[in-house]
């Protein structure tokens, strides 16, 4: 009697699991996006002067507010909201209420700055006003691929902050969508990939730029040739690996943001044997 009860414990207990694992597979598991659109101007000195500097703020944040089960679509939200603003205290707000912070926080440091600018507009012997004060900051981010496991995007930064010019970096990520966590490198490569990695790299520069010696590479503009290796900021999708190098990682300012595609083919030797990429892009 006690092993028949036992059995059946067994088989409920199996049960139980299987319906809850066929429940969560039954999820939809389509994204569905809105976006928090803010364009203001700061004002360096609080007092409704238009003439003095202020900060052009322009952000364009894209968000999930559906996916799954509402704690998956947490946790995704939670990654966009972390890499989307670089800052990983933020990511325990909603979207909103991040940005909104966000921007508070940006309006206290930019307003810092105010004590200096009425010592440096006594120094101006003309009466102009210091020029450099009047800043800008754009962020946004854009989806670049989606299937049903993985999901690729970017996140743009621009700013000027008075210097010679502005700046600008663009930042991947990669989510494994079964498991709603960031990919890596190491997630897709064997051990001691770095050197083998460097010199695909190389070579499609190489073909990028049509020389056909690595150190050619140099009078086209490149620092040198050690600086070009994984960065880890790279983006997924079904026929490659695209890095891009930013500004002054391996080339002046001039060169912009440098790009990098790779076709799978040419890094067969590198994946994992039970790579994300046989299993995001393996049709079934």
């Amino acid at each position: 009697m006690i092993k028949f009860f036992a059995s059946i414990l067994t088989v409920c207990t199996l049960f139980l699991l299987f319906s809850c694992k066929n429940a969560k597979s039954n999820l939809d598991k389509s994204i569905t996006f809105d976006s928090i659109i803010v364009s203001k101007q700061i004002p360096l000195i609080d007092n409704n002067d238009t003439t003095l500097p202020f900060s052009q703020v322009d952000i364009r944040f894209t968000y999930p507010v559906k996916f799954g089960s509402e704690e998956d679509t947490k946790r995704l939200q939670q990654i966009f909201t972390g890499t989307f603003l670089n800052d990983v205290s933020y990511d325990s707000l909603t979207p909103r209420e991040a940005i909104d912070k966000y921007i508070a926080d940006y309006t206290q440091e930019y307003r810092s700055l105010s004590n200096d600018f009425y010592s440096d507009k006594q120094k101006l012997s003309d009466g102009s006003m210091p020029s450099w004060y009047w800043y800008q900051l754009r962020n946004t981010n854009r989806i670049l691929f989606q299937n049903d496991s993985l999901l690729s995007y970017a996140v743009e930064y621009s700013d000027y902050t008075g210097g010679a010019h502005g700046s600008y970096r663009i930042l991947y990520y990669n989510i494994d969508l079964n498991n709603i966590v960031t990919l890596s490198e190491e997630d897709l490569f064997i051990p001691n990939f770095k050197k083998p990695l460097s010199n695909i790299l190389v070579e499609s520069l190489m073909k990028k730029y049509h020389v056909t010696v690595p150190d050619s590479l140099l009078q086209h503009g490149f620092f040198n040739l050690e600086d070009i290796i994984p960065n880890n900021n790279f983006w997924m999708d079904d026929k490659g690996i695209h890095y891009t190098f930013n500004q002054y990682e391996i080339a002046p300012y001039v060169m912009g943001a440098i790009d990098v595609d790779i076709p799978y083919a040419e890094l067969e030797q590198l994946l994992k044997q039970d790579n994300v990429v046989k299993r995001f892009f393996t049709k079934k």
